[in-house]
């Protein structure tokens, strides 16, 4: 549960980031009109836990672990230079609970912290024949909007979980951005 708590601290820390830049990248938004999801463009390849765990960041994410987490917690922090987009992967203990049950939880505790949480999704979905949870939403931190997918899966004996937060001005688009990264996900 400590872990839990310490992942809805981070979650709040990347929409907090995201609330305080308070600017819209104009040029970015009017060149991403017509343009293919984020997928299609360059991508960087990630590979965690001996290549188990795999999936490609956008252009334009980086790593950036050294400043919000470390290899030896099992945080590793990719986000663009603005922070509103951000990708968290945590590594932790694994849990006798189902993925639905855990996902059900981070809701829960959500709901506790912004009664204006709007669940988009909570579903199972399949990636290399294994069962994950997606669990989707649009959070309020500091009067911004946040959308943030969470993708739970036991790979290894440890319970991964990867959060991927988008501004959410455009909800489509948030939702499209992230889908692409999931899509790009291998886990074996």
């Amino acid at each position: 549960m400590h872990k839990l708590a310490k992942f809805m601290g981070i979650t709040l820390l990347v929409a907090g980031l995201a609330a305080c830049d308070g600017k819209t990248d104009d040029k970015t938004a009017s060149a991403d009109k017509g343009a293919t999801p984020a997928a299609a463009t360059t991508t960087q390849q990630v590979s965690l836990l001996n290549g188990k765990l795999a999936f490609s960041l956008p252009q334009g994410m980086s790593d950036q672990s050294g400043k919000l987490g470390t290899q030896a917690n099992n945080m590793h922090v990719y986000a663009d230079k603005t922070g509103q987009k951000a990708v968290i992967v945590i590594l932790g203990d694994s849990t006798p609970d189902s993925l639905e049950v855990v996902a059900n939880r981070l809701e829960q505790q959500q709901r506790d912290r912004d009664t204006n949480l709007q669940v988009v999704t909570n579903k199972s979905i399949q990636v290399n024949g294994q069962t994950l949870q997606q669990y989707d939403s649009v959070i309020n931190a500091a009067g911004q909007k946040a959308y943030s997918s969470i993708v739970l899966a036991k790979i290894d004996n440890q319970l991964m979980t990867m959060q991927i937060t988008m501004p959410a001005d455009n909800q489509q688009q948030a939702q499209t951005d992230a889908e692409a990264i999931i899509a790009t996900l291998k886990v074996q």
